[in-house]
């Protein structure tokens, strides 16, 4: 193609796409119309309205964010058919079944992602856009069909990964590559594992096959809506833009400390506390604590009537509870079964005390009535209650898990490890997190509170009712008149249930945040990234969110760092979803260049000498350095890389052991981050940390994207010896 044809498509598909564009805005004032009218109340009822608010507001949502690079590429058949490939899909205004743009999850946009030279798959060429907002700067064609020909076809992905890196996570829609389209259309009800070592692009693939579900399972899965799982707070706010960029909003993003709505993480538990919380072993420990706090008294205990005194003693707390026990009951709605038992003894015994000489059990009537005024005397009495708190006692999973925490004894008894004991049992850490919500099921919700709600929303409702009964009664007084100036009948128009609707307090979150704050809400696919450090009771929580089971998980099991964490796929999975479970591996790293990717590897090499690093698509042109340096020189020799990168465009970060230098982010908080330019402080340190410090010294050697430096001030790592060792501080590079 000539330099002159060039301009004269590129100014064909322009014109194309503003047209696409067009119908684009034209699209979005209709939704925003639709959703005006439903915040005006167009149902009939409220359900229906918020329904009406969620669906139109959800439309412009995916509209607005189809407007930055709406269109990115063109498929051309062998037979002269053109398709366009785009964000979202758009159909012909006079012809609703022709299709002006494809979905990129359409099955017919599928060759856009999967042919080759080698297999066309009936394509004759590929165009890839090169937009800026909708502006289309410029255009790349990959002739297919022509395997020995130098069609240019990795031009897109190599400027991809060769950018500067921003704030957030991209999308590869324009972008992705065979293997990942694979996985992303993987057609699999159960549960899809997806491993692959740094860089390789999992993360992402494991959002957009989340698109692609949603595309596909669309009435189910927008009900109930997607949850992904992250490892920390920084990953999560890293790559929240990518699903929103594609379209889909119905996603609650999370870390395993978050699963329980309004709970706060603030403490860190040592790696063998973390090991037995995320034991399944932990549950009798749960259970044996449940079980400590429904006790025997040690001497009866009185409880004073009007005319007797009665008491609680051992023999009838032995059989309340045992009765208790026996139902099968969570343990708060099971005191019901033991304050019963309590009170029928003490009725018994208070009646027949009470009634001796003038009423027997004979005398049917009279005697269930004496007994019905004494079972209301000790429902009314605070003795009683005391007593029955004391020996079954409300329990909340905090107030039951705090209280094990701080006492040795109780420990003791619950048969756990004294490792478990800290002084303040109510600083939870993410261990405590699964531990919590397995309590919310074993305790059951407080009765008293459920009926307390219960009662508040009658009263709510009950007003609301006056109130629209009450003005009825107003506009009756006037029905005459009004009818004459509406020429219509009021009551027509309006009537007392239809008004009360309107003061009933409307819930317009959209999914997502009410999902977020619904502890029992269940979802319809589950996300889990950086996986291989879940333990086996933060499957319990997430199998228990998602009764379908069906679940993307990502991982690297060679980056595991919690001893509670993975150390086979199957061997976490198989006792949840036996069968159900299929495994894909990624093996193209598109984020670390190949010099750094060589230091990565022979670390690698000596902690899992069976795995093997994923392949690197590019070299950098220069490779990593090390430089060693004294403890009067660390400060300035990091203040000059920060400098030095302050220049250039990209991110930067310094990753180093907890408290190495200022300022540094320790390897555990950047798991998913990447970055142009990472500075490793302290290598040795990091390495020293236990079993898991390989890993983590693994994980800061391959975040980045262009460029790598080390500072050292203790021996450098074997595994590091390949570095180029400097003497020069950073800044005069």
């Amino acid at each position: 193609m000539t330099h002159r044809e060039h301009d004269e498509e590129l100014h064909a598909e322009r014109e194309h796409i503003a047209g696409l564009y067009a119908r684009l805005d034209t699209e979005r004032d209709r939704a925003k119309a639709r959703y005006a009218a439903a915040l005006r109340g167009t149902g009939e009822s409220p359900m229906e309205r918020d329904v009406e608010v969620r669906a139109a507001g959800a439309e412009v949502r995916r509209l607005d964010v189809a407007d930055d690079g709406l269109c990115f590429g063109r498929l051309d058949s062998a037979g002269g058919e053109r398709s366009y490939i785009g964000r979202i899909g758009i159909l012909d205004a006079d012809d609703e079944y022709a299709s002006l743009l494809l979905d990129w999850r359409a099955p017919a946009s599928r060759p856009f992602y999967t042919a080759t030279g080698a297999h066309p798959e009936g394509m004759r060429r590929r165009r890839q856009f090169h937009t800026r907002g909708r502006r289309v700067d410029d255009f790349t064609d990959e002739v297919l069909g022509r395997p020995t020909g130098d069609d240019g076809g990795d031009a897109a992905l190599l400027a991809a990964v060769n950018a500067p890196r921003g704030e957030g996570m991209r999308d590869i829609v324009a972008t992705i590559q065979a293997e990942q389209d694979e996985i992303i259309r993987l057609d699999h009800p159960g549960v899809a594992v997806i491993e692959g070592g740094p860089g390789t692009g999992k993360t992402v693939v494991a959002l957009h096959r989340v698109a692609y579900l949603l595309y596909t399972r669309r009435e189910r899965l927008e009900r109930q809506g997607v949850l992904v799982v992250g490892p920390n707070a920084t990953f999560l706010h890293h790559i929240d833009r990518v699903l929103p960029s594609l379209g889909e909003s119905d996603v609650v993003f999370t870390t395993t400390g978050g699963l329980v709505p309004g709970l706060r993480v603030t403490a860190e538990d040592t790696p063998e506390a973390a090991r037995l919380k995320g034991s399944p072993a932990i549950l009798d420990v749960l259970a044996a604590a449940i079980a400590d706090r429904q006790r025997l008294p040690e001497e009866p205990l009185p409880i004073a009537l009007a005319d007797v005194t009665v008491r609680i003693d051992a023999a009838t707390a032995q059989w309340a509870r045992d009765e208790a026990r026996a139902s099968g009951l969570p343990h708060n709605e099971a005191r019901a079964v033991f304050t019963d038992v309590v009170t029928y003894v003490l009725s018994e015994r208070a009646a027949s005390r009470i009634g001796r000489g003038w009423v027997t059990r004979s005398d049917r009537d009279a005697w269930e009535q004496l007994r019905a005024d004494v079972l209301t005397e000790l429902a009314e009495s605070a003795a009683c209650t005391a007593a029955l708190d004391a020996l079954w006692p409300v329990l909340t999973p905090e107030s039951l898990l705090g209280p094990l925490y701080a006492s040795p004894a109780r420990l003791r008894a619950a048969g756990a490890d004294p490792v478990l004991g800290r002084a303040d049992g109510a600083a939870w850490t993410v261990s405590d997190v699964p531990l919590l919500d397995e309590l919310v099921d074993l305790l059951g919700p407080d009765p008293a509170a459920v009926a307390a709600e219960r009662a508040a929303a009658a009263r709510d409702e009950h007003a609301g009712a006056a109130y629209a009964a009450g003005v009825m009664d107003i506009l009756t007084l006037d029905r005459e008149e009004l009818d004459e100036d509406l020429g219509v009948r009021v009551a027509d128009l309006i009537h007392a249930e239809g008004l009360g609707d309107r003061f009933v307090e409307r819930d317009t979150r959209d999914l997502a945040e009410r999902a977020a704050a619904d502890r029992d809400w269940t979802y319809g696919h589950v996300v889990v990234d950086e996986a291989q450090e879940l333990s086996a009771m933060d499957w319990r929580v997430l199998m228990r969110r998602c009764p379908s089971r069906s679940f993307t998980v990502v991982g690297d099991l060679t980056q595991r760092r919690s001893s509670a964490g993975a150390t086979s796929w199957g061997g976490m999975l198989d006792r949840y979803v036996p069968g159900r479970w299929v495994y894909r591996s990624l093996t193209v790293n598109y984020r670390t260049p190949a010099e750094i990717m060589a230091v990565a590897a022979a670390l690698l090499a000596e902690f899992a000498p069976d795995v093997r690093p994923p392949d690197s698509v590019r070299a950098a042109g220069a490779g990593p350095w090390s430089r060693r340096v004294t403890d009067d020189e660390l400060a300035g020799a990091v203040e000059d890389f920060v400098r030095d990168e302050a220049g250039r465009e990209g991110t930067s970060v310094v990753i180093g052991p907890a408290g190495s230098v200022p300022g540094a982010v320790t390897p555990a908080g950047t798991k998913g981050l990447e970055f142009d330019a990472v500075l490793v402080v302290d290598p040795d340190r990091i390495l020293a940390d236990g079993p898991r410090g390989a890993a983590d010294l693994y994980v800061a050697l391959t975040r980045a994207t262009q460029r790598l430096d080390v500072l050292h001030r203790g021996p450098l790592p074997r595994a590091l010896r390949g570095l180029t060792d400097v003497g020069t501080p950073a800044g005069t590079r």
